[in-house]
Formats: C-alpha cells, sequence, structure tokens
C-alpha cells in the first residue's frame, strides 16, 4: 500500500522545490540585489560563494522537510496509511 504514496510524494517534491526556490530568491535578495553567485564565477569573494549555497542548502532541506511532512500526513489523513517509517514497538 505504501506504493501509492510514491506519486503523492513526487509531487509533494515538485510543488516544494519551487517554494524553496522562490523562498531562497526572496532571502537572497534582502542580502544582496545581485543574483545568487555561482562557485565558478571568478569575481565573487569566496564567503559570499559559500554563504549563497549554505543558504540555498539550509532553505531547500528546510523546505523539502516540511513539504514531505505536509505530504505525509495528508496521505494519512486521506488513506489511513502512514507512508513512511514507525518506531520500532519495544
Amino acid at each position: 500500500m505504501k506504493i501509492l504514496y510514491k506519486p503523492f510524494g513526487i509531487i509533494a517534491g515538485l510543488i516544494g522545490a519551487r517554494i524553496a526556490t522562490a523562498v531562497f530568491k526572496a532571502l537572497w535578495s534582502r542580502i544582496d540585489e545581485e543574483a545568487p553567485p555561482k562557485p565558478t564565477t571568478e569575481e565573487a569573494s569566496f564567503p559570499k560563494v559559500v554563504g549563497a549555497a549554505m543558504l540555498r542548502a539550509a532553505t531547500m532541506a528546510g523546505i523539502g522537510a516540511a513539504v514531505d511532512r505536509a505530504g505525509a500526513r495528508a496521505f494519512h489523513h486521506l488513506t489511513g496509511i502512514w507512508p513512511g517509517e514507525r518506531r520500532p514497538e519495544e
């Protein structure tokens, strides 16, 4: 039955990625007027490149976890089946 969650999870992941990208762009626009530098951008400073990468990773991970959790709870609410792991009983 948990295989029914796979398409649901994929769609939730795609939605989460779009939301995270938008949130990252909004956060970065408050830090700098320029676009976030890529690691290979010659004129960008090391702290700016690393800071942008860390902010992007944290945003993607946080939003991704929130969307995955919300998707799992919605799936559980709709089907009565929890799609993830459960704690082992003692």
